[in-house]
């Protein structure tokens, strides 16, 4: 049975987030949009992934903090916390030898307790998770067997088992050939249609980050550039203060969203005297 969902909300207020001394994310808000799917892209290192732990409350803010429906998220028990927020991290490790099913199975254990055991409730919302994401088969294989994508789809059927209102995931399609990527980001977008699930995506693709949110966020160097609808974003301005790229951003010929098109000292045309062969210029 599918659980009742409740919109949540999730917002950094002056959020300055650090590791070892060094900040990477200072003074920072952020509210994210309930029953939306919210992107935070940027560059390398700009601190996209540590904004996602500090959201998550797996890295305690250096000053600041990080509210869960209007109350600080390290103020509530993390069995609390992990019933409505799922957090996909972009290198999880599984345990030596575990089976895909058990792997997958960990995924409701926040909704365990002293006196609730495994019930069909729990069998049916792994063998979903499983078919979602197109692992069934896999199931009673070990995890340390499977391909760098198998493993990839197995953990976010691990955070789909989950079934929390509020889902975070740091670069799901690592590993993932363009085919799956695109599966990953309908599952997610299906998932957050159907039910309304609240979605926060690192991604690194920029074009798939405008195709599929409905929210994006820019990062550069722990700061917030612009966020809203990709839309209002993804401009060659924003693309080249971001990711310092020189580009054109055009309307994606298959859904409208903008796409952006790099400009590169090389560039490949058709030769006019040669049809279908390409010429460098």
């Amino acid at each position: 049975m599918t659980p009742t969902l409740t919109h949540h909300t999730l917002e950094a207020r002056d959020l300055t987030l650090a590791y070892d001394g060094r900040t990477v994310v200072e003074g920072l808000d952020l509210h994210i949009p309930p029953g939306q799917v919210t992107a935070v892209v940027g560059a390398n290192a700009c601190g996209k992934s540590t904004l996602l732990r500090g959201l998550a409350r797996v890295l305690r803010p250096a000053s600041g903090s990080v509210v869960l429906d209007g109350r600080s998220i390290h103020d509530r028990p993390t069995r609390e916390v992990a019933t409505v927020l799922g957090l996909l991290p972009q290198a999880p490790v599984a345990p030596e030898g575990i089976t895909v099913a058990d792997l997958v199975g960990r995924g409701r254990y926040p909704h365990q307790g002293w006196f609730r055991r495994w019930t069909s409730d729990d069998e049916q919302a792994v063998a979903a998770a499983l078919a979602a994401t197109d692992t069934a088969g896999l199931a009673d294989r070990s995890v340390d067997e499977l391909s760098g994508g198998q493993r990839q789809r197995v953990w976010i059927a691990m955070a789909l088992a989950q079934q929390t209102d509020l889902l975070l995931l740091d670069e799901p399609t690592t590993f993932l050939d363009v085919a799956h990527q695109v599966e990953v980001l309908d599952l997610l977008t299906d998932l957050n249609a159907a039910r309304g699930t609240t979605v926060v995506l690192v991604l690194h693709e920029l074009n798939l980050a405008a195709r599929y949110a409905d929210h994006l966020v820019a990062l550069r160097r722990g700061e917030v550039v612009a966020c809203g609808h990709p839309r209002d974003v993804v401009t060659e301005e924003l693309v080249r203060d971001v990711f310092g790229l020189d580009c054109r951003v055009v309307a994606d010929p298959v859904c409208g969203s903008p796409m952006v098109v790099p400009i590169g000292r090389h560039r490949r045309t058709p030769a006019a005297d040669h049809p279908g062969q390409l010429a460098t210029r």
